[in-house]
């Protein structure tokens, strides 16, 4: 059984859950955008194809934010970072580039869903981001107060 306890491991299992998915939505966008997507970027007109760029860079933007605030995250688990270290403006999860709806409609689907999929993940961080300068005496845990209600209900 690994140390520490149940919610440091839950943090950690959260922390590599998270981390493993963005690298592999990363590998996936820089097989599509580098390899797969070549040819529906080809097939787009030529303002279309700048949009294609463009966008494919921002999947990039999100999904390094969010992989390097998550290294900092497994850094602090694994005690080779303090909590007070992570809330340096350098260590927190960088702005996510903006999507504009109108963009999408040009691109291919599969282009759709990784834009997607990467502002999604960014924004989940992004709720664990601000969440660090809440102090943790103000986000009560939604199981602690199910089992403090069942407490005082037996």
């Amino acid at each position: 059984m690994d140390g520490g306890t149940p919610e440091s491991r839950m943090q950690r299992r959260l922390i590599d859950s998270l981390y493993v998915e963005a690298m592999l939505l990363a590998d996936e966008a820089r097989a599509y955008f580098d390899e797969a997507g070549r040819a529906e970027r080809e097939a787009l007109d030529p303002l279309a194809r700048v949009t294609f760029s463009c966008e494919s860079l921002k999947v990039t933007t999100r999904l390094m934010h969010t992989i390097a605030w998550l290294l900092t995250q497994r850094a602090i688990v694994a005690g080779e970072l303090r909590e007070r270290d992570a809330l340096d403006p350098s260590r927190r999860l960088g702005d996510a580039p903006v999507t504009e709806p109108q963009a999408l409609d040009v691109l291919p689907e599969r282009a759709r869903a990784l834009i997607a999929a990467s502002a999604d993940l960014h924004r989940r961080i992004a709720r664990f981001d601000s969440a660090q300068e809440q102090p943790t005496e103000a986000m009560p845990s939604p199981a602690r107060s199910i089992q403090q209600r069942l407490a005082r209900a037996f």
